[in-house]
């Protein structure tokens, strides 16, 4: 079968300002302020938990080592913060779950392949109310290797019923376009992230400016 695979934060859902609220939160109860912006450090976000807490850190001029002890420190409380709040400020993006069910309405399967873990993931697409709109979904936990390991994307699309050879990934990162690359499968980045169309810089097979775009652009690759 013919198989979608999703990367979340960035992708599906603008996760950004509830990510960002989580690492802020680590910053408050050592008594900094808010280190990081919703809006300008979005991009920060998507790259995951430790990232967030590196990047706030660094800007206090800590040295590596010591930055580097904060983020384990606060990492799990970061996940807890998260866990507890976690579709305050998250959206879809506009047209994302009317495109999924498109697709799945031509025969694809649909999965999400993300770096959140996995109980996290599923707590979001189940608030979010898209979890029946994915036959398989495998985080960051659910195996021994993360993306941009192909590991997980094998195991989503295995799981969705799907074939790699017929398959694609849908994601807004590097960490996405080599996934992409270590399969060998096609990647088509979204433009509506923090990078907007400078995204093109890893030349994927595909841009996407909208999700209504999608079930054609699809049809058009994978046949």
């Amino acid at each position: 079968m013919r198989t979608v695979v999703f990367d979340l934060d960035g992708t599906l859902a603008d996760t950004s300002g509830d990510l960002i609220a989580a690492a802020n939160a680590c910053f408050a109860l050592r008594g900094h302020e808010a280190l990081l912006d919703p809006a300008g450090d979005a991009l920060i976000a998507f790259h995951g938990g430790r990232a967030m807490l590196k990047a706030g850190y660094t800007r206090l001029g800590l040295a590596a080592a010591q930055v580097e002890d904060l983020v384990e420190a606060d990492y799990l409380a970061l996940l807890a913060h998260y866990g507890a709040n976690i579709d305050r400020h998250t959206r879809l993006y506009p047209g994302a779950a009317n495109a999924v069910r498109t697709l799945r309405d031509q025969g694809f399967a649909t999965a999400i392949c993300t770096n959140k873990p996995e109980g996290l993931a599923r707590d979001l697409v189940d608030r979010l109310g898209v979890a029946p709109l994915f036959d398989a979904l495998i985080g960051a936990d659910t195996l021994p290797l993360r993306k941009p390991s192909p590991d997980p994307y094998l195991a989503a699309v295995e799981r969705a019923g799907g074939a790699v050879a017929s398959s694609l990934l849908v994601g807004d990162t590097n960490t996405d376009r080599e996934t992409a690359r270590a399969v060998g499968v096609p990647c088509i980045l979204v433009t509506f992230g923090p990078e907007g169309q400078g995204i093109s810089r890893l030349a994927p097979e595909a841009l996407l400016d909208h999700f209504d775009a999608l079930p054609e652009m699809v049809v058009r690759m994978l046949g």
